[in-house]
């Protein structure tokens, strides 16, 4: 008994010191049409894109529908912004149009406010430094990344 309460300490212990894997190799598909609301499937592709938020480190989070005008132009500039702060700031990409995991499933329901493209950077310590509906400037969303990353 005493050697299993140890294996499940241990097991705790390592649960939280393994880092958590964040959104990765963000592309956007090449397939988007930025004349119309077709709709040209996720407009954000990449690895772990099923990932929420890890405790600790600023994310950035949109909130998109792939038959959106504003979502797409918004994706773009997502992608732009993960090379410049990839590996400072966590990447979370949410498609309304696809199932969501767990990880999302709790940040729509407190970020989204019903309107597409959403975009919400998150502090160190979880609560929100910006969050807005609509298309937002490549330069405001750095300055308040910038912010987060002091």
């Amino acid at each position: 008994m005493c050697m299993m309460k140890y294996l499940l300490v241990a097991l705790a212990a390592a649960w939280f010191v393994l880092p958590a894997r964040a959104a990765d190799n963000l592309k956007l598909n090449s397939h988007l049409d930025y004349s119309s609301d077709s709709q040209d499937g996720p407009l954000i592709t990449g690895d772990h894109l099923e990932e929420g938020p890890v405790a600790g480190k600023p994310a950035y989070i949109i909130i998109y529908g792939e038959g959106c005008f504003n979502s797409k132009r918004q994706a773009r500039r997502t992608v732009d912004l993960y090379e410049k702060y990839r590996g400072q700031v966590q990447f979370v990409v949410i498609d309304l149009d696809q199932k969501h995991p767990a990880a999302h499933k709790e940040l729509v329901r407190t970020f989204y406010h019903g309107s597409i493209p959403q975009v919400v950077v998150l502090k160190r310590d979880g609560k929100p430094a910006y969050n807005a509906s609509g298309e937002v400037d490549e330069k405001e969303i750095s300055k308040v990344l910038d912010r987060t990353l002091q």
